[in-house]
């Protein structure tokens, strides 16, 4: 028995050696992402108790109790579900939190697949070491992809962990910070197994829908914070508009594209068109009073966008107008029986 005992903990032992090997990138990944998260968790205090420092300064209190505030409003009024989060603090000491790496072929708006095991494929991968970050970056360029690195405000762990506030989220005035909490909690309500793009579209659109009825339930519709507000949203509608029928534009040009097509008029094509775009942007109206300017427009200031940018726009804001017409005309702009819908159609992990 012992023998045979042995020689089952050899076989196993083999069969893990094998696999460290076999997917030695991927439990890399993993372990460098269990760090941050561990880090994370081991550096969070309780809200309570950070509203009770009194070397905490008030301005961070406020915004602290807002964000207590907006998850409630949520709850109650929006019907996400319940969940610990938010009721601790982490302190990133103005430090970024991590960053996303997003990855596209380099003649077709065609994002590179991350897979993450249970939770499906992904159109980024998120990485709390820089250096990783930089190594896994320049491995896709090398590779003739287009890449886009950003810094995360803010993600879900859904459900897995108590995801806390977290300092940088304090500098967002209020509209923001009330479609970033919203956002993160639909997250946590509803998340389906590889259909990332239907996932983040629809964390946004009831982060946008959430953060809407909480500033005018905060403010009052007839305030002046509200309508600046109500301007804002108008001003990303008309935008993400423009950055769909640009990438509609992109599409055309790049399929058009023969297997003999030389390179050189690929690339002209290409960012001549990207450079029309992003011209463009520039005319779309923002009604908007003077310090509420635009964070997420297109820049010309450094460079011109690739196709990754394009790719993670669409990933969060292609299909807003798909939720809001089923949401005024099949459920009558009635959320919580439209979330209850949801639900039920699509299970979640």
């Amino acid at each position: 028995m012992k023998r045979i005992l042995k020689r089952i903990g050899l076989v196993l032992l083999v069969a893990l050696l094998g696999l460290a090997i076999w997917q030695h990138e991927l439990i890399s990944y993993g372990y460098m992402q269990a760090k941050g998260q561990l880090h994370i968790m081991l550096n969070t205090r309780p809200v309570a108790e950070v509203l009770a420092d009194a070397n905490v300064p008030d301005s961070a209190k406020v915004k602290i109790r807002l964000i207590g505030e907006i998850k409630q409003f949520a709850q109650d009024s929006l019907g996400l579900d319940p969940s610990e989060n938010f009721t601790t603090f982490h302190d990133q000491e103005g430090k970024p939190l991590m960053w996303m790496l997003v990855g596209s072929d380099r003649y077709a708006l065609t994002p590179v697949q991350f897979s993450i095991p249970l939770l499906g494929t992904f159109a980024y991968r998120g990485f709390f070491d820089k250096t990783r970050l930089l190594e896994a970056d320049s491995l896709l360029r090398k590779q003739g992809y287009d890449t886009r690195i950003s810094g995360i405000a803010a993600y879900s762990t859904l459900g897995f962990f108590k995801d806390p506030i977290l300092s940088s989220m304090l500098s967002r005035n209020e509209g923001d910070l009330a479609q970033l909490i919203i956002h993160e909690l639909t997250h946590g309500t509803l998340f389906i197994k590889d259909n990332l793009e239907y996932n983040e579209n629809l964390a946004d659109f009831v982060g946008d829908y959430g953060a809407e009825r909480f500033m005018a339930y905060k403010y009052g519709d007839t305030s002046a914070v509200y309508r600046d507000y109500r301007a804002g949203l108008a001003f990303w509608e008309r935008y993400t508009q423009h950055v769909v029928r640009g990438s509609q534009l992109l599409d055309k040009i790049y399929r058009a594209f023969k297997p003999t097509t030389p390179v050189a008029v690929k690339e002209a094509m290409k960012w001549k068109t990207i450079g029309q775009i992003v011209t463009a942007a520039d005319t779309i109206t923002d009604e908007r009073s003077a310090n509420r300017l635009p964070q997420r427009r297109v820049s010309t200031q450094s460079k011109l966008p690739n196709n990754a940018y394009f790719v993670s726009y669409l990933t969060y804001r292609k299909q807003q107008n798909r939720f809001k017409t089923e949401f005024v005309t099949q459920f009558n702009s009635d959320f919580p029986r439209y979330l209850r819908h949801l639900k039920q159609t699509y299970p979640s992990l």
